[in-house]
């Protein structure tokens, strides 16, 4: 039976080590302050949603594909735009989606190493990064990426590597917004890492 699994006797896998610190579901520990409880599990819910409608971005990517192919194999007849749209779509997917992605814990991570080590020297590990690397580089990059968006629908932008020509300032403004969110994801990770860091235990 399942129920009479230890998971302390499993192997974990890398995308789990992480996945564990969603709050969405989890009840909060007696011993984190109010305010903290609430912000992280307002950020996890703003990602969580976030992820659920970019993910319908899927719906629209998978029937311009089907639609191309069959129009190109049995009609013989092209389309100039499913190849910029299939394009933009998975851009916005991945971009957009990024933030629900760490709320989860699913992106590539190589912790060979952090896997074995205590909640706490990971909380610590996981907050120095966050305040060194992460939020400085993101910021940096939401800069650069808002002026390359407004520059984009400034000049009316359009792409020259095929026939349809298609405008790119609503993709490209998929970039900062992106972004945002995973700055606003961030702060969740920095607040579970400093739980960690000072308590000895992930609190979700």
């Amino acid at each position: 039976m399942a129920e009479d699994i230890n998971p302390d006797d499993l192997e974990v896998a890398d995308e789990l080590i992480a996945e564990r610190r969603s709050s969405i579901g989890v009840e909060p520990p007696a011993d984190m302050a109010p305010w903290m409880a609430k912000t992280i599990r307002a950020i996890d819910t703003l990602s969580l949603w976030t992820g659920r409608l970019v993910s319908w971005l899927l719906v629209p990517l998978c029937l311009a594909m089907v639609y191309e192919v069959i129009a190109r194999k049995y009609f013989v007849a092209p389309t100039m735009w499913a190849y910029d749209m299939s394009r933009f779509m998975y851009g916005a997917l991945f971009t957009l989606g990024a933030a629900y992605a760490l709320s989860v814990g699913v992106h590539i991570r190589a912790d060979f190493l952090y896997r074995n080590w205590s909640p706490r020297a990971q909380g610590i590990v996981d907050a120095t990064l966050y305040i060194l690397f992460y939020f400085p580089g993101l910021v940096v990059f939401m800069w650069m990426s808002v002026d390359y968006a407004w520059t984009a629908i400034e000049r009316g932008e359009r792409g020259m590597d095929t026939a349809w020509m298609p405008y790119m300032g609503p993709i490209k403004t998929a970039l900062p917004i992106g972004i945002l969110f995973l700055l606003i994801q961030g702060v969740s990770e920095l607040l579970k890492s400093l739980y960690a860091a000072r308590k000895g235990r992930w609190p979700f």
